[in-house]
């Protein structure tokens, strides 16, 4: 007996370009890719990855590119003109989409009122989320290709300059990258070095006392004003790395000062 139902059809792709800039993120990448089934392309852009980060990707999109690193947001800018479609999705590859929030991303381009969509991430640290009373860091990741530039003189913390109209929404996404305390302490060494110098190659110079109280001032804002005293010992030890990152840059800052103006011992 035949069925005069129609065939099933599958719903059409949100008309969203995903971007990914990785560097040997087996671990984490298939996670990513999986939750952006929805999206109409997948970018993924390589700067020579020698783990099967690329061999994962290939399962997920055909859009797999190779380019030798050039710095963060070259890179990102990079990875972004590869994108076909006008609405664009910064990711990184440790983290993942969750439905509310693609759902959401759905309403905002029908609507088509604003250019870009600033959500919360919800840090996973080992192995649990945070306290709902800790404050949430929020990012701007999807927006509109053509109103939005790299600042390619950032040597870290690269987000996009978008212009017009910024939403704010309550959706999560997830971030896996601080789940252990070895990565936050590489990343943090990492980007305060960068950070340091970008500083010093403007002319900013450093501050004794900042230096001096950077520290525990914070910590304390981290630990009390942000809410990590309400995470329990996982709130105390990512206080400490919030804080101790926030010095490392005005330690190296300091650095490079002092080594212009000492010669080197013979």
């Amino acid at each position: 007996m035949s069925s005069n139902k129609p065939p099933n059809k599958a719903a059409p792709k949100l008309p969203i370009s995903v971007f990914i800039v990785c560097f040997n993120e087996e671990l984490n990448i298939r996670r990513v890719l999986k939750s952006c089934s929805d999206m109409a392309e997948i970018v993924v852009v390589d700067s020579g990855s020698t783990d099967r980060t690329v061999d994962i990707a290939k399962e997920y999109t055909s859009k797999v590119f190779f380019n030798e690193w050039p710095g963060y947001a070259k890179q990102k800018a990079f990875a972004m003109s590869l994108c076909e479609n006008e609405w664009v999705l910064n990711l990184d590859a440790d983290e993942e989409l969750l439905e509310p929030l693609v759902k959401r991303f759905a309403e905002v381009i029908e609507a088509d009122e604003y250019t870009s969509v600033r959500s919360l991430r919800n840090d996973v640290f080992i192995d649990q989320i945070f306290s709902p009373l800790t404050k949430k860091p929020n990012s701007r990741r999807l927006y509109k290709k053509s109103l939005a530039t790299f600042d390619t003189s950032r040597l870290a913390h690269e987000s996009a300059d978008i212009e017009g109209k910024e939403l704010f929404v309550k959706e999560v996404f997830h971030h896996y990258g601080y789940n252990e305390i070895i990565p936050i302490v590489d990343k943090n060494n990492l980007y305060s070095t960068l950070k340091a110098r970008e500083k010093f190659d403007k002319g900013k110079s450093f501050s004794q006392l900042k230096l001096l109280l950077i520290f525990p001032l914070i910590f304390i804002k981290a630990y009390v004003l942000q809410g990590f005293a309400f995470s329990g010992l996982r709130g105390f030890i990512q206080s400490v790395n919030i804080a101790h990152y926030a010095f490392l840059k005005e330690a190296k800052l300091y650095e490079h000062w002092q080594k212009t103006k000492t010669k080197p011992l013979d």
